[in-house]
This record gives C-alpha cells, structure tokens and sequence, in this order.
C-alpha cells in the first residue's frame, strides 16, 4: 500500500555524545505543551529559574509550521543489556520521531529545524538566570582563562516599576524591540547588529535601573566594564571578544573612568584644540603611567574601535550602554550615531514618574489619593527638582502609614522648592551685584586719561612754586 508520510528519528544519544537537535526539539516542544498537553513531565535545568513542560513517554504531539502540519511522538524503550562501555548509557532509549508528509519534505528540512534550534535557544535563555559579569582585576584571567567573571543578576528592576515618563518608556522599548528582531534588517543594510545608549543626567535619576531594566526586558546578560582595570587597547579588544552575543556591554561614569574629555575645550597651560584623540595625551588622566607601571594607557581612539570599528563586529546583537552624569564633558567623537546612537536624559522626579512611585512603595493609585494633595504635588515636584532616589528613600522610611508617608512627601517637596527659590532670587542678586561692578570697572577704565591730566596739572603748578621760591 502506498505512504504518502515520511519518518524522522531524533535519538537522544548519538553514538556516545548528546544529540543537541533532541534537546533543542523537547525545548521547543514544551512551549506547545504547556498549553495543549493533557499528560506532561516536569523538569528543571541547572541554573534555570523556571520549570520546563515536555511529552511523557510515547505521547504525541501536532505542530504547525508555515500551513504545515507535522506529528511529533517522544518514543522511549528499554535499552537493551550494555556490553562493556568506558561512557554507560542510560537505561532507557529516548527519542523523538517527525512524520511528515513526503512533498513537505524540502520545506521542513530546510527550514523547519532551523527553526526549531533558535527558538529553543531562545527558550533556554530565558528559562536561564541573568548573569552579571565584570572584568577580572588588573587583567587577569580566571580558571577557565577567562577574563570575566559573573555572578547570578538578580534585579528586579523593570520598565513598569520604573519611575519615568511613559511616553520616554515607551519610546525605549519600543527601540529595543525593534533591535532585538532587527537581525534580518541589519544584515540587508549592511550594519553590525549593535546599539549604543547614553544615558545622561543627575546622580539618582535612575541610570543603572534603567540598565537593569533592560537587561530583563530582553533577556540579555549583563557585562560591566570597569576601565581602569584595562592595561591597554590590545586588552579592550580581547574583553571585548570574550563576551557573549545578546548581551548589553555598560561603562559606566564613562567621564570618571578614564580620561575621555572634549578635545575642543582646551586650557592656557594644557590646551587640546585640534589635537588628534590618537595623541598620547588624549590618555587616562594625569600622572597615570603605561600598563608596564600598572597604570592604564586607553587611548580615546581604542574606545572608539571598541565600540564602532572592526572588533565591535566580532559578534551579534550587542548594545552598548554608557552612563555620565555630566554629558558635557564627553568628547563629541563618543557621542555621534553608531556610537552613542540615543541619548536619553535622565531628568529629576515628574509627575508621571512621582505617581509610578507611589504605585511600587505604597500601593496608591491616582484615584486612591485625596484631591487637594494631588493637585499640590503636581504643581511642586517640578520647582522641588528632587531625584527618584530621594523621594523613594522617603517613601520607604513611612511605607508602614501611607496617609503620613504622602504628607511628609509633599512637606520635603515644599520645602525644596521654596530653597531652590531662595537660592534662585540670591543668584540672581549676585549677577546683579557682578554686573554693577563689572560696569564700575569699565567707568574706571575709561576716566584714566582725566586723571592724568589732573595729576599733570598739579605737578605744574608745584614747580612754579618751588622755582618762585629760589
């Protein structure tokens, strides 16, 4: 009788060494399973977070590929008694076996099991915990001859917990999103699949949440690089080829790191106006000696081709994220597209943001606060100018009477902004004062001639004196 279907077998073991396609087919398969299945097995991996769903013994399950439609079956058997072997196998004989039909065939060969093998990575990555590495210490490497090290990323940071405008949120997300499925766009324009982000503004206005947070919106792991433990440029590149792909690369108070200040800001005793950022005095800071004397010698050029030359290209899907508190002082050549493609200014505390806090620390929504009190801070947190972190310290200090912890909010925020104003008003009057001296000084500056004349005139008269007196 004629078969009109084709049978693959995808055994767990291939000769002696794990078939990675049977891995990468029960991961797949656990993201239908958990919703479809009626009998499951649980599992859960090494270093995962998350419980995996997946076919019992001779269950099967239907998929649908691009109109297609496949049978999988996970068969397991007995295995039969093991002659000697230096590697024993498994008692039982796992497998899973693909029936298709046989005009499918091309299809499901050629692209279905692709498919399958980025999906399942993708799975595995998310059911994996986020790491967070660092650079080794003077350059070091560590057991493995690596020169990272990493540590579970446990922060609960995320885009809905953090206090910022929504629409700025948004608009963040939404340019991760289109990164992280922009493979296909990247390669047709001929760009390497990376990103850069500064993130700018005053100390406590959420930098490194907002790293945190992306971090766990996409699922990336996280490398810090600490520059002032990096000896030279060769060493920059070599950390750089040692980090993994999806994964967001942070340097962070690039201004502090090392020294990377505009070149167009020159000085009378050590000016740099036209300088070349390859002239050794572009360096880290001052009195800092080469990599043989312990110091760093990171050129402004070596971070450049970190970030946007041929190395930067040793991989996929990368961002990178720079965080300063004084943006001002960056050399331009950091901050153009390809480098530094979005600038996003962390600002003080707003009203939109002040509400997403009172939401997190104290479960209050916009309808649960009184009137009155909602008017007067929305018309105070903007002169108060006050960071996040300071109004989430002063939430945290009250949480256990929320009626009491929104008062004293609103008291510290009064009594800000009437500072800044005072403060504003004495600025005001010191420029005032400067510029009645400053014009003081220009009237003395031009009366000199009549004062000479004076004095002449004066002198004069004292000779006539004295030759009236001999």
């Amino acid at each position: 009788m004629f078969n009109s279907y084709c049978y693959f077998d995808i055994t767990e073991i291939d000769g002696v060494n794990t078939n990675e396609l049977y891995n990468a087919v029960q991961l797949y398969l656990s993201s239908s399973v958990s919703i479809s299945g009626s009998r499951l097995s649980l599992t859960r991996a090494l270093n995962s977070s998350a419980i995996t769903f997946g076919l019992t013994n001779n269950d099967t399950l239907f998929d649908t590929f691009n109109g297609v439609n496949v049978l999988w079956e996970h068969i397991v058997t007995q295995r039969q008694a093991q002659t000697f072997s230096w590697r024993p196998m498994p008692d039982e004989k796992r497998g899973f076996t693909l029936r298709i039909k046989k005009k499918d065939k091309s299809l499901i060969l050629d692209s279905y099991l692709d498919y399958i093998m980025e999906k399942a990575n993708d799975i595995r990555r998310k059911n994996e915990d986020r790491l967070l590495y660092t650079n080794s210490r003077g350059g070091s490497l560590d057991s493995r001859g690596h020169p990272w090290e990493s540590v579970p990323f446990k922060h609960p940071s995320t885009f809905e917990t953090l206090a910022m405008d929504p629409a700025k949120k948004g608009e963040i997300m939404e340019d991760l999103k289109d990164f992280a499925n922009g493979q296909s766009f990247y390669q047709k324009t001929g760009r390497a699949w990376k990103r850069g982000y500064l993130l700018y503004g005053p100390p406590g206005t959420g930098k490194s949440s907002m790293i945190a947070a992306m971090a766990n919106y996409l699922g990336y792991d996280i490398y810090d690089l600490e520059l002032t433990e990096v000896h030279n440029n060769s060493e920059l590149r070599k950390l750089l080829m040692k980090t993994s792909s999806k994964s967001i690369i942070v340097i962070e108070d690039i201004d502090c790191s090392i020294n990377l200040s505009n070149r167009k800001k020159g000085t009378a005793n050590n000016s740099s106006i036209g300088r070349s950022y390859c002239d050794p005095e572009m360096r880290s800071g001052p009195g800092v000696g080469t990599g043989d004397e312990g110091g760093n010698s990171i050129t402004l050029s070596g971070l450049l081709n970190f970030t946007d030359g041929l190395w930067s290209c040793c991989g996929s899907e990368r961002i990178f994220v720079f965080t300063t508190n004084h943006v001002d002082k960056l050399d331009p050549a950091l901050l153009r597209s390809g480098r530094m493609d979005m600038h996003v200014f962390m600002n003080y505390c707003s009203f939109p943001a002040l509400k997403i806090l009172l939401k997190n620390y104290l479960g209050r929504e916009e309808s649960d606060l009184d009137e009155g009190v909602l008017k007067e801070l929305e018309e105070v947190i903007d002169k108060a100018e006050m960071t996040p972190a300071d109004i989430s310290e002063l939430l945290i200090k009250n949480r256990r009477n929320k009626d009491k912890a929104v008062i004293e909010l609103l008291e510290a925020l009064k009594e800000r902004a009437e500072r800044k104003s005072k403060s504003g008003e004495c600025v005001r009057e010191k420029n005032l004062n400067d510029v009645e001296e400053e014009e003081q000084e220009k009237r003395a500056l031009d009366s000199p001639k009549e004062g000479c004349a004076f004095d002449e005139s004066c002198k004069k008269d004292e000779e006539d004196e004295e030759k009236k007196i001999k």
